[in-house]
């Protein structure tokens, strides 16, 4: 198993920089219109005894979707937790060091197929029911965390065939 890393001008190293700003940028976009729709909420609420009804359920709906968008975008990056000791033990290894890193890959794929089965089943029971204010499908809370599963084990996937070693590059977090 090859540890050279793909060179910059390949195609997936700018993939994932271009998924990981597409989804910043949804973050981001997400955020804001919580952030808005809270403040006028509070506003009106507080101000004029009013309120607006949809902005609870709407900023729910976007925090789910901005959770489930930046454990995707995370991925790539290598900022997801990792107890790295047993790694760290074996980076001088390169033999066993590979298999670790094929083995963890194949269980992160696996996580992920049994978090997209049991979202995807969720989707679909959504699917018959809508929300109570906004009458948006309720199909819509669990879809982030399906497509989130899809993308990390998508991206494992890949790491798993080009062979790409565990990042160890954390230095003081090492667990």
């Amino acid at each position: 198993m090859s540890n050279t890393p793909l060179p910059p001008d390949s195609p997936t190293p700018r993939l994932a920089g271009r998924f990981t700003r597409t989804a910043e940028a949804l973050m981001a976009a997400c955020l804001g219109v919580m952030a808005v729709a809270v403040f006028v909420n509070v506003v009106l609420r507080y101000g004029f005894g009013s309120g607006v009804v949809a902005s609870e359920e709407l900023s729910r709906l976007l925090f789910v979707w901005m959770v489930f968008i930046g454990a995707a975008a995370a991925y790539p990056a290598g900022e997801h937790m990792a107890f790295t000791s047993l790694a760290g033990l074996l980076a001088r290894r390169p033999l066993a060091f590979a298999l670790l890193s094929a083995l963890i890959r194949l269980l992160v794929i696996a996580a992920c197929a049994m978090l997209a089965w049991g979202a995807w089943q969720q989707v679909v029971v959504g699917l018959g029911s809508h929300s109570v204010v906004l009458g948006y499908s309720a199909a819509l809370l669990p879809l982030p965390a399906f497509l989130c599963a899809m993308a990390i084990g998508v991206m494992a996937f890949i790491e798993l065939i080009q062979r790409k070693p565990l990042d160890l590059g954390h230095g003081a977090e090492v667990e």
